[in-house]
């Protein structure tokens, strides 16, 4: 029988609640389930909330009985944030986490970039921000706990998992033994060292980089802004990177690469830490601060991909699917964009809305994704750990030229994570204007927030199904159009209507949006009365007209929902 612990994570700022394990004695015997979720992390629980907002019920797997063990994920990007607005929690992220958006390298004791991310009044949520990920685990699971649609069950381990092509049946062990449950999906959502990866003999594709990292959360009261902190080359680190994060709780992110050959046991010997962190210090300077470790850890960059995320009924996401290096904060971030697109491409086969093969193309857009971060990540990490001597001399070459000529320092720049834009997908609508428009985001792009009023955006709008965005003109949308969208909705397609520029009711529109100052239609081109948008359930664009009608919105949800 599997017995997870039920003593609690030691930390010196986080309080972990243990939770009482589901047992199959304590209820009745399940029915054949919609969809089982492998993985209580933050990429199953945005799966969950995801499948929940579309009215799909789910089944959430928790080997454990509390949250992850120490901080681990801690920069959330503005992207991640918008998503995380969806699910419901961004509220409590903002107002527990820090907000930030400058970074800054240094070498030989001077700063020779600093880069600065965009953020502009029509943001919600600033480029980056930062928070324990036992924080967010938590926020999402009291989410979670709100829906009557997710059942999580703690303490409850996959052991076993065979399908054929019309049902999935899993052996999950618990405390009180093992028991049977049959899904018609399965979410793969258990993280880099995946078992259900290892149960189907999937291999990744990639590269994995030699040497190891030692992440370190310190306590210490540092008189520092909230801005990443690079250390290239360091005395007391020769050849090798530091980073320096600021978290909640007066909580500090120390982040260093080992010499070669050190094992992970010799890294994380408190003699061996202590040293490395007091010298880390000390440059700084800030010698003899005294500071407190609650957690760390060793690990390697990799980037590795699946090339499929669908196996018969299993799905993949977040680590499960992927394993890339932090550098760029592209782990949990490119997770919940995995998570978010999984859900509603899941729910709407599973509702039959559109058949099996939009699952597919879930997968290609997400492993084209993984395969864009990938690319980026590997110039980041080719020059935070030079892999050769070559890319060593390369990377040198940079530091010392950067104390002088302002043209290479753009080099530093760690290439953040970002959105995936689904430029070439196959839902985008082939007859429409798209070409034709001038600014706004474009085929398979996420939408631009606009603010709207003092605490009014747009993504504050959007629906959890398709909305539509039409720049409307009187009191009622043309009656064709009308007869169209009544038929998207008479077969079951989630669909919000925003009428833009209207102050009072528009008839066939769900909400109207005043745009008083005209900066939506400004920023989206949609100058002319009839000019629209349509977004798919994951926000991203995949059609835009200069002017809409009803046969070519039909077309484009034929596109989207292919059958």
């Amino acid at each position: 029988m599997h017995q997870p612990t039920t003593e609690p994570r030691a930390s010196i700022y986080y309080d972990y609640r243990i939770h009482q394990p589901w047992l199959p004695t304590a209820h009745p015997r399940d029915a054949r389930k919609p969809v089982v979720i492998v993985g209580a992390g933050p990429a199953g629980l945005v799966a969950a909330l995801g499948l929940a907002a579309h009215g799909v019920p789910s089944v959430v797997l928790s080997a454990e009985l509390q949250v992850s063990q120490g901080s681990r994920a801690i920069v959330f990007t503005r992207r991640s944030m918008e998503i995380l607005h969806q699910a419901g929690v961004a509220r409590r992220v903002v107002e527990n986490g820090l907000p930030w958006r400058f970074g800054n390298s240094f070498y030989r004791g001077q700063r020779v970039f600093r880069m600065e991310a965009p953020h502009e009044e029509d943001n919600r949520f600033f480029p980056m921000n930062n928070i324990q990920q036992q924080y967010l685990e938590e926020y999402l699971l009291d989410a979670c706990a709100a829906s009557p649609l997710v059942d999580l069950r703690w303490g409850n381990k996959l052991e076993r998992l065979e399908q054929d092509d019309k049902i999935a049946t899993l052996t999950v062990d618990t405390p009180a033994g093992a028991y049977t449950l049959q899904a018609d999906w399965v979410v793969a959502a258990d993280g880099g060292r995946s078992g259900l990866r290892s149960q189907l003999g999937l291999q990744m594709e990639g590269a994995s980089y030699e040497g190891f990292f030692v992440i370190a959360d310190i306590r210490i009261d540092l008189p520092l802004p909230t801005e990443r902190l690079a250390f290239f080359d360091p005395p007391w680190n020769p050849g090798n990177t530091i980073l320096m994060h600021r978290e909640p709780q007066g909580i500090w992110r120390v982040d260093y690469q080992l010499p070669p050959g050190e094992t992970p046991e010799e890294a994380l010997r408190p003699e061996s830490l202590k040293q490395r962190i007091d010298a880390q210090l000390a440059m700084i300077g800030h010698a003899g601060a005294p500071w407190e470790m609650d957690w760390c850890s060793v690990y390697s960059a990799r980037t590795l991909t699946l090339p499929d995320f669908r196996h018969g009924r299993v799905l993949f996401t977040g680590d499960a699917a992927h394993l890339l290096p932090i550098f760029g904060v592209r782990g949990a971030n490119t997770a919940f964009q995995d998570s978010q697109s999984l859900a509603w491409h899941l729910a709407f086969v599973a509702k039959g809305l559109a058949g099996e093969s939009l699952l597919a193309n879930f997968s290609a857009e997400r492993v084209g994704a993984a395969r864009e971060i990938i690319e980026e990540a590997g110039k980041s990490t080719r020059f935070m750990t030079p892999p050769s001597r070559g890319f060593m001399l390369l990377r040198n070459a940079v530091l010392s030229l950067s104390l002088t000529q302002d043209f290479v320092r753009p080099l530093y720049h760690w290439r953040t994570s970002r959105p995936h834009e689904y430029s070439g997908s196959a839902l985008n609508s082939p007859g429409d204007d798209n070409a034709l428009f001038r600014c706004g985001p474009a085929h398979g792009a996420p939408p631009q927030d606009v603010r709207l009023g003092p605490d009014d955006h747009l993504l504050d709008h959007l629906g959890p199904g398709f909305t539509l965005l039409y720049a409307a003109a009187g009191e009622a949308l043309p009656a064709a159009l009308r007869d169209a969208l009544a038929t998207q909705r008479a077969r079951g397609v989630p669909l919000k209507v925003i009428a833009v520029g209207q102050p009072g009711p528009v008839a066939g529109a769900d909400a109207c949006v005043a745009d008083a100052q005209g900066r939506l239609r400004e920023r989206y081109g949609m100058a002319t009365p009839g000019a629209a948008y349509l977004l798919r359930p994951d926000q991203h664009v995949c059609a835009r007209w200069v002017t809409l009608d009803a046969q070519r919105l039909a077309a484009a949800f034929v596109a989207a929902l292919p059958q």
